[in-house]
C-alpha cells in the first residue's frame, strides 16, 4: 500500500462513516497522511479525526474511534491505534510488498506518477504581473494544478514579453479580468526574459527562478552553468541520465529490472536503499502540496532530495554487477529502484517545464 492508497483507503472509511450515520459532518475533499515522525507511533499518521471532530460534534477521540474500526479490517493495514488528541496512526502490512507497490506505481503511471485529480472540482484564475519570473511561477504553478485535475485560466496584467515563448510560457488574456482571482507575485527577477536566456537558456533560466520560495530573492548567476556536484540543477539531470545509462547498460548485460525475494542481498528495502524509498513513495504527496501551496520550489526541493539519495545508493547498492559477477534478483531489484527514481527526476522536471536529457 502506497502513500495515495492509504489516503484513499482513509478517505473511503470516512464516506463509509457518514453514509452509515456514524459521523454527521462533511467529507473532507481528500485526507493527507504524513510519515510518522522520530519517535511517533506506526508508519504513517493522520489528522483527520481533529478535523472532522467540529462539524461532528463529537470529541476527536470518539471520531478516531468510528474511522479506526473502519480502516483496520483494510488490506495492507496492519494495525491502527489512536494516539495523542485523535490522530490515526498506522503500521502497514507486508513493507516490502509495499515498496514493490511503489515501484509497481512508477513503472505503470511513468512520468504521470504523483498525478491525480484532488483539485477536479476546482476553477482557477491566476493573474501577474509583466515580469518574467512571475510569469515563468504561474506558468508552473498551472502545470502543477493541472496534474492534480484543476481547471486553470492565466492572465497577465499587460502583453506578454515576446521571449516568454521561448520559455514556453502562455498566457491566456491580458488585463485584470473581472473575476477572482488568485495574484502570483514572487520577488522580480531584475533581468528581463531575453537577457536570462542569453545568459543562462532556458532551463537553467527556469530552475533559476522557480527554485527558490516566492519570497526568496533567485540567484541567477553563472553557477546555474557548473557541470558539478555543487549546482543542484546539474545533479538532478545527471541522476536522471546515470538512471538511464543504467537501464541501457543493464540490457547489454541480458538482464531487466525486476523485484528481488524479501531478504536476499543488501537490498530490496533497507540500508541505502530506504531512504530513496521513501522518497518515490512520498513524491505524490509533494506534488499536491506544490500544487495547493502554488510552490514549485517545493518540487525542485523533493528532485535535488531525490537525486541525493540516488547517488548515496547507487554507490552502496551498485544496480550493475563488476567483473565477473553475474547479474543476480538483488540487481534487478536495484535496478528496478534506479529506473522508478529516473522516472520520477524526469516526471518532475517536465512539471517545472525543464528538460531531462538521456544524456549529458
Amino acid at each position: 500500500m502506497t502513500p495515495a492508497d492509504l489516503s484513499r483507503t482513509v478517505l473511503r472509511a470516512v464516506r463509509r462513516a457518514v453514509d452509515e450515520g456514524a459521523l454527521r459532518a462533511p467529507v473532507p475533499a481528500c485526507v493527507r497522511v504524513e510519515r510518522t515522525r522520530p519517535g511517533g507511533s506506526g508508519d504513517y499518521a493522520c489528522a483527520v479525526a481533529l478535523q472532522l471532530a467540529a462539524p461532528a460534534a463529537l470529541p476527536a477521540l470518539e471520531v478516531a474511534a468510528v474511522l479506526r474500526e473502519r480502516v483496520a479490517a483494510e488490506p495492507g493495514v496492519g494495525r491502527v491505534e489512536i494516539t495523542g488528541p485523535g490522530f490515526l496512526s498506522f503500521t502497514l502490512d507486508a513493507p516490502a510488498a509495499g515498496d514493490r507497490a511503489v515501484l509497481d506505481a512508477v513503472r505503470e503511471q511513468g512520468l504521470a506518477y504523483g498525478h491525480g485529480d484532488a483539485l477536479r472540482e476546482e476553477i482557477l484564475q491566476f493573474h501577474h504581473a509583466r515580469e518574467v519570473r512571475a510569469a515563468v511561477t504561474a506558468h508552473a504553478v498551472r502545470r502543477l494544478v493541472v496534474a492534480q485535475g484543476a481547471r486553470v485560466r492565466v492572465s497577465c496584467a499587460e502583453a506578454s514579453d515576446p521571449d516568454w515563448a521561448r520559455l514556453g510560457v502562455t498566457v491566456d488574456a491580458h488585463g485584470t479580468p473581472p473575476v477572482p482571482l488568485t495574484g502570483i507575485r514572487p520577488v522580480p527577477a531584475g533581468a528581463t526574459a531575453g537577457e536570462l536566456l542569453e545568459r543562462l537558456g532556458p532551463d537553467a533560466t527556469r530552475w533559476g527562478l522557480l527554485r527558490p520560495a516566492g519570497h526568496d530573492r533567485a540567484a541567477l548567476g553563472p553557477e546555474l552553468l557548473v557541470q558539478g556536484e555543487a549546482n543542484p540543477l546539474f545533479r538532478v539531470r545527471y541522476a536522471h541520465a546515470r538512471a538511464r545509462a543504467l537501464t541501457r547498460g543493464a540490457a547489454l548485460l541480458g538482464f531487466t529490472a525486476g523485484h528481488a525475494p524479501d531478504g536476499e542481498g543488501p537490498f530490496p528495502y533497507d540500508g541505502a536503499a530506504r531512504p530513496l524509498l521513501d522518497l518515490i513513495a512520498d513524491h505524490p504527496g509533494v506534488l499536491l502540496a506544490g500544487a495547493r501551496h502554488r510552490a514549485p520550489d517545493r518540487v525542485a526541493r523533493q528532485l535535488e532530495a531525490v537525486a541525493h539519495a540516488f547517488f548515496d545508493f547507487h554507490d552502496s547498492c551498485p544496480p550493475l554487477p563488476a567483473g565477473d559477477e553475474k547479474p543476480s534478483a538483488a540487481h534487478r531489484a536495484r535496478l528496478a529502484l534506479a529506473e522508478a527514481a529516473g522516472t520520477v527526476l524526469a516526471g518532475g522536471l517536465s512539471l517545472l517545464g525543464i528538460r531531462a536529457p538521456e544524456h549529458l
